[in-house]
């Protein structure tokens, strides 16, 4: 299965691109934003943008569709802004970019 986004092996761990959207009615992965290297998967989430809500949510969205612990995913860039860099800790990009592409169907 493949996904529309590029998931980076880095010193870190798996690397990929997200946009969020935050106050949003509902937490979930809406659809992908961009193409090739510049695609990013665009999330919804339903905190508000302030005192770090909205990371915090990201962080533990991610943590659950990934099966880690909230603790192995980081944002490496993008801390105050929408677009933002994600890395994850102990896993493959191949399984990163099949929990997406999984949850990318449904």
């Amino acid at each position: 299965m493949t996904t529309p986004i590029a998931v980076r092996e880095t010193a870190q761990g798996a690397s990929f691109l997200v946009r969020v959207a935050p106050r949003a009615s509902r937490t979930a992965i809406v659809g992908v934003m961009g193409e090739g290297d510049d695609a990013a998967v665009k999330i919804a989430l339903q905190a508000p943008p302030v005192e770090g809500r909205a990371n915090a949510a990201l962080i533990e969205f991610l943590a659950e569709l990934l099966g880690t612990a909230r603790s192995a995913i980081a944002i490496a860039g993008g801390e105050n802004a929408r677009n933002k860099r994600v890395v994850v800790e102990g896993r493959s990009p191949m399984e990163v970019a099949t929990a997406i592409a999984i949850a990318l169907a449904h």
